[in-house]
């Protein structure tokens, strides 16, 4: 059986792409917050004043080539599995609501404590394709689409790990994009049935 093309996935990763190479092109630096903010990031006091399409932009911005090639590697190697078990639609809205959620629930949190913050990244939607793959290969009994559960749960905590072992990451938007994803992964997926051959009598 030929394996489904992740295309997706392709766009997800070429989008990202061609965001950074155009910021970097046409505004000097990603690493820069003026930069970050010009482009769409999630600035808090301009969210909190009704940009809230800021949301969906910051999930395509990212600083500097590091922080790029950290979220499109992850993307790439766990996004091929969900796209092949969800389909390409429904793992499409796991990618943008899940990334939504995330960047809402770490814009309320910078808000109440009164930071202004400039989140950008792909990180909570790519934390939420981690989780609707838990929530997966849960459904079904530790394996789903060759990936094991001790697997997705060493990259899930390595993941973690290096966010709360690294400065300036938003954990909240990561936790909180896992927990959607989960959720979203336990709305949209339906384990398809197993199918059996019944035989036929010799002679009819």
């Amino acid at each position: 059986m030929r394996r489904q093309v992740p295309y997706v996935t392709a766009v997800l990763i070429a989008a990202n792409i061609i965001v950074f190479l155009l910021a970097e092109l046409f505004s000097g630096s990603t690493e820069s917050t003026r930069t970050l903010i010009a482009w769409g990031g999630a600035y808090v006091p301009l969210v909190a004043k009704g940009e809230w399409w800021r949301l969906f932009t910051s999930m395509f911005l990212h600083a500097g080539i590091r922080h790029l090639l950290n979220n499109m590697l992850v993307l790439f190697v766990m996004g091929e599995h969900l796209e092949r078990l969800l389909g390409r639609v429904r793992y499409g809205v796991v990618y943008i609501a899940g990334g939504l959620i995330s960047n809402y629930c770490a814009f309320r949190w910078y808000l109440s404590r009164d930071r202004q913050v400039v989140s950008i990244g792909a990180s909570g939607a790519v934390f939420a394709v981690i989780g609707a793959l838990i929530w997966i290969i849960l459904r079904n009994r530790g394996r789903a689409d060759g990936l094991t559960l001790r697997q997705i749960l060493v990259m899930f905590a390595l993941s973690l790990y290096f966010g709360f072992a690294t400065a300036g990451v938003s954990n909240i938007a990561h936790i909180s994009g896992a927990a959607a994803g989960f959720l979203l992964g336990l709305v949209l997926y339906r384990k398809k049935p197993v199918r059996t051959e019944r035989s036929v009598p010799a002679g009819k």
